[in-house]
């Protein structure tokens, strides 16, 4: 789950973590309201989306030449022009893709002066399953560019579980963004306030991008991305309420409703499938015989007629979609239970692209006699590959020439 800047702000303040003064505003008047409440002279108005990018960013309705998502004020009339300009309005950035995102908050925040950007971050190394800081010298909009031109300028520090975070992991990130004397040591409490935020919020990833020393020789976090693992959301009923909905994919939040792992992809071939593993494999065969998959769907082990209508439904909410594949494997669940639950949900939704079924493991061949006595334009496949070649060829045959 991701959180707007605002709220990680607001949240890794409560850490100790030194952030510059901001308002959160919903509407124009918010945030022209928002002047009076911060020291100025110079404010900084900035759109509220979960994705990166945004400075450089280009809003839809105002065309190649306006400003982007991170506008400087001087006075509460630009404030006012700023955030009129950007609520309501699209902004496509590098991470939102063509479509963009609608903005639909703002944070006017209390500019500084800035004598150096950096890069902080700290993650889950996957490698070792630890927690790992990762700095740059380098920091700004063009992080990304480091990564990829002068990778050696990016160090990455992983913490042992065992010990935590340590005096000398602090004395390492500030070795790593080059930083001495009181700032060194400002950077080994920011860093340390940060690895509290980490642990305290169950969180999988906080970047501080720009890292910024001021002109007056103190350490700010300037921005900041913080999400967390969902998985451990029950845990957290604070960090839960801080969701927007309207930053998700409507798709991806209504399968959220049923349990359902679902991501949206590009293609026309809607997937679905029981286990992960066998998803990807399923999307990685459709690739293989020419066509692509919409998306990406696991119903998980106990694949009900609920889960599997549902699941129906949000795969044909897509008009991406111009055909279905199904590829289950009854461990758990037995393939007679599971084409039961098909057979009612094909009825249910009035299913009228192309749909192959491949069903394997407990009670397959009673599964098979479920589909084909059901009267619904099913079309059984024997295994994988099978399936992935007659529902590309359905859906060829399908389209018009």
């Amino acid at each position: 789950m991701n959180i707007h800047e605002y709220q990680a702000k607001e949240l890794l303040a409560k850490f100790g973590v030194p952030v510059p003064a901001g308002v959160a505003a919903m509407s124009v008047e918010e945030a022209v309201a928002a002047v009076d409440t911060l020291p100025g002279p110079l404010y900084v108005v900035k759109a509220q989306i979960h994705a990166g990018g945004r400075g450089k960013g280009k809003f839809k309705e105002l065309g190649p030449d306006a400003k982007g998502g991170v506008r400087l004020a001087r006075s509460k009339e630009e404030v006012r022009a700023a955030a009129e300009e950007m609520l309501g309005n699209t902004l496509v950035t590098i991470q939102t893709g063509a479509e963009g995102k609608q903005v639909n908050r703002l944070y006017v925040t209390d500019g500084v002066d800035i004598a150096k950007e950096f890069y902080l971050a700290l993650l889950v190394d996957r490698a070792t399953g630890r927690i790992a800081f990762v700095a740059s010298t380098e920091g700004g909009m063009n992080i990304e560019d480091v990564a990829h031109d002068t990778p050696e300028k990016i160090h990455t520090l992983v913490i042992d579980p065992a010990t935590g975070f340590m005096p000398h992991h602090g004395r390492a990130v500030a070795k790593a963004l080059e930083l001495t004397g009181d700032l060194a040591k400002q950077a080994q409490k920011v860093a340390a306030k940060l690895y509290d935020a980490f642990l305290g919020t169950d969180a999988e990833q906080i970047e501080i991008n720009p890292l910024a020393v001021t002109d007056k020789g103190e350490l700010l976090v300037l921005d900041a991305k913080v999400g967390f693992d969902s998985n451990a959301m029950f845990r957290h009923k604070d960090l839960a309420a801080l969701r927007d909905e309207t930053e998700e994919d409507p798709m991806e939040l209504e399968a959220s409703k049923y349990d359902l792992a679902y991501i949206k992809l590009d293609g026309n071939i809607g997937c679905m499938v029981n286990g992960a593993g066998l998803a990807m494999a399923t999307m990685d065969i459709i690739k293989l015989n020419g066509a692509f998959p919409a998306n990406f769907l696991d119903v998980g082990g106990g694949a009900s007629k609920e889960k599997v209508t549902a699941a129906f439904k949000i795969i044909l909410s897509d008009p991406a979609v111009e055909g279905i594949l199904v590829n289950i494997f009854g461990g758990i669940m037995r393939c007679d239970i599971i084409a039961e639950g098909i057979v009612e949900a094909a009825r249910e939704c009035h299913i009228t692209v192309p749909l192959v079924v491949r069903l394997e493991g407990t009670n397959v061949d009673e599964g098979k006699r479920i589909l084909a006595e059901s009267g619904l334009d099913i079309l059984p496949a024997d295994d994988l590959g099978d399936a992935a070649r007659k529902i590309v060829a359905q859906v060829k045959e399908a389209v018009p020439a």
